[in-house]
């Protein structure tokens, strides 16, 4: 835990328009991987709008590294089919954390990340006051597929003993 930052909670909200990949439609899963870590949330059946509502935990050593989401299809009997990939940068994110901000009226916009050809953003995503606590809901557009989105949001633990960000 000594070279731990902290963790990021990752809340998998849905899928969005995701590709079909069987017949009709699909049963998706999500994959996350961060320097070395992989967690995965489970799977819905028969839908291409899936509502995972899973939350993931992810210990962050590195805020530099990217999270790092792959979204599939499962089947039975042949591998599972790729339904494309996406990418967080959490370092906007931390920026607004080693504000030190404290006491702020709930709903405050802290920042506001755009939409660019370097993120996967779909939608603009904003850094939100939320009692006490800082999220960012983000629109993560699929790379690698015909079409998809991911609705994810990313809140920062502070466990006791890890060194923190600020």
């Amino acid at each position: 835990m000594e070279n731990w930052l902290g963790l990021l909670r990752l809340r998998v909200r849905r899928g969005i328009n995701l590709a079909i990949r069987d017949t009709r439609s699909s049963d998706p899963y999500v994959v996350v991987t961060m320097a070395g870590q992989k967690l995965k949330t489970r799977v819905i059946n028969d839908t291409c709008n899936p509502e995972w509502n899973d939350e993931l935990t992810l210990s962050i050593t590195d805020i530099n590294v990217p999270i790092n989401l792959a979204v599939y299809d499962r089947d039975t009997f042949t591998a599972d089919d790729k339904m494309g990939e996406a990418e967080i940068d959490i370092r906007p994110y931390v920026e607004c954390l080693r504000m030190g901000l404290d006491n702020l009226p709930t709903g405050t916009v802290i920042t506001r990340v755009q939409p660019s050809r370097t993120n996967c953003l779909s939608d603009e995503s904003c850094c939100v006051w939320d009692n006490g606590r800082i999220l960012q809901d983000m629109f993560l557009r699929l790379r690698n597929v015909e079409c998809g989105e991911i609705e994810v949001q990313i809140e920062w633990i502070n466990p006791p003993g890890c060194k923190g960000v600020f």
